[in-house]
């Protein structure tokens, strides 16, 4: 499977983007997420989903303004971010769950990445 992250761009804080990831093979077997690294940062759990959409799970630093869920179907993921701020600057990547991984949170559980999308966030 391949994964493309896009939607990424320019925003003034306070502000809006919603992140997309198309998968080139079918997405419903899997648990996904998204990660971010921002400048001279490791990288960081945004945010969780599984197969079917009905559970999720969210960084601290997100949670309550970001928003993941999927559309099996199209064979995409979404990241809808709200109340943007410059701390939200970041390479966003989405990402398959390994089918071995017991946690969420950690990037080793992810087997499968996509190439990154960049979010600037102005204040």
């Amino acid at each position: 499977v391949q994964l493309q992250a896009s939607g990424g761009g320019l925003a003034q804080a306070g502000g809006s983007l919603r992140l997309s990831c198309a998968s080139s093979r079918a997405l419903s077997n899997y648990n996904m997420g998204w990660f971010r690294r921002a400048p001279g940062k490791e990288r960081e759990f945004v945010a969780h989903i599984n197969w079917n959409g009905r559970i999720t799970y969210y960084g601290d630093s997100v949670t309550g303004r970001f928003t993941v869920s999927r559309d099996n179907g199209q064979n995409m993921m979404f990241l809808q971010m709200t109340a943007l701020g410059p701390e939200d600057t970041a390479v966003y990547y989405c990402a398959k769950h390994s089918v071995h991984a017991r946690g969420w949170e950690r990037d080793f559980e992810y087997d499968v990445w996509g190439q990154g999308t960049q979010v600037t966030v102005s204040s």
